[in-house]
């Protein structure tokens, strides 16, 4: 394949909703030459959004159904597509730059991946992160939401849990590029949940993510909380399949809300308010545990800055006078996510102006 042909996938790839812009010097063309061989780009390029068997492939495309399917389910284990076994039949469909083809490259990066990357990021945060629609929602530490609140499913973490059927966990691919880069921090690194709604999904699965229990997910779950690490999900109402336990020197998500978008990077329906009566400025709140700097010390007790503030609740559940409380935020501030993944494309591509018709 020529130059012409990754500028192709790359062109493809920002016809997504999620966007995949162009730099000035060409550095994702070099991240795209290491993730896909020549006939990977083309076959990608041939791909929908929505999932479809290799037969259909071949039938919508003209391609010759000759081991195609194979072709395919060697591009899902090199993190390239989706893929859905179901035993007698597999599901394929393409997979955008984020959340998508970058996280999945956890088993393949290089320290060469991790600096162009890390590139790559001064022009793909900015368009990504001041985003009317994010791709993110932050889902609070379920015990310090108070009890007489109205919660939505998508707000209770152990909600997104009930309704998986198989779980798994992966290193925090941010977390390893930053330590092939040698900035990586002493948080715990195998915390990122994959939940799946089917049973057994993550057995013999080509991404090789660790399989574990639910309680194994409970666990992990708290154990980030006692981190200080943020839960991070999918910016829509139903069909999670993440959960991302993230810290802001690390976490390309959090690090976007610091850099470029403020807590509007996010999405959250809560944020935390301080008691001043209460307070007795032990800084623990402010130095351990808040990733997006949303809270300062004033007239010599501590204050949140709500407009920074995304509601994680880690502040609270360490605060050794209970003086920080979780508030839910007013009716008219609350943004209600997409529906679904497929609702979250449409507003996306809608804000960006892109027509990915062609590709739903």
């Amino acid at each position: 394949m020529s130059e012409d042909g990754y500028k192709k996938l790359a062109k493809v790839l920002d016809t997504l909703p999620n966007g995949f812009p162009e730099s000035d010097n060409g550095v994702e063309i070099k991240i795209l030459k290491l993730i896909f061989t020549p006939e990977d780009a083309e076959v990608f390029c041939d791909m929908r959004l929505s999932f479809e068997t290799a037969d259909q492939i071949a039938e919508r495309t003209g391609r010759s159904l000759d081991g195609l399917n194979d072709h395919l389910r060697k591009m899902w284990g090199k993190g390239q597509i989706f893929g859905v076994d179901f035993g007698e039949v597999t599901l394929y469909k393409i997979a955008p730059w984020v959340f998508g083809i970058f996280e999945f490259q956890l088993k393949r990066m290089t320290k060469e991946f991790a600096v162009l990357c890390k590139e790559y990021e001064k022009t793909f945060g900015p368009q990504f992160f001041q985003s009317k629609v994010p791709l993110m929602n932050v889902v609070p530490v379920e015990k310090e939401i108070s009890s007489n609140e109205v919660t939505m499913p998508f707000e209770q973490v152990s909600s997104i849990i009930e309704k998986g059927k198989s779980f798994a966990v992966n290193d925090c691919i941010c977390k390893k590029e930053h330590e092939l880069l040698g900035e990586r921090c002493d948080k715990p690194m195998e915390v990122c949940l994959a939940i799946a709604p089917i049973p057994n999904f993550f057995d013999d699965h080509p991404l090789k993510a660790r399989p574990i229990s639910k309680e194994e997910a409970y666990d992990i779950l708290k154990m980030s909380e006692e981190a200080g690490l943020v839960h991070l999900t999918s910016n829509i109402e139903r069909g999670h399949y993440y959960i991302c336990n993230c810290c802001s020197c690390c976490c390309g998500v959090l690090r976007g809300v610091n850099e470029y978008g403020g807590a509007k990077a996010v999405n959250s329906n809560y944020y935390a308010v301080i008691d001043a009566e209460e307070c007795v400025s032990c800084g623990v709140c402010m130095d351990e545990r808040c990733q997006v700097h949303a809270i300062e010390e004033k007239d010599e007790v501590y204050a949140v800055i709500e407009d920074k503030c995304i509601g994680c609740g880690l502040c609270v559940s360490t605060c050794p006078s209970d003086a920080i409380s979780l508030i839910r935020k007013n009716a008219e501030d609350i943004v209600l996510p997409p529906v679904d993944e497929n609702d979250w494309y449409k507003r996306r591509s809608q804000m960006r102006g892109v027509d990915y018709s062609k590709y739903a």
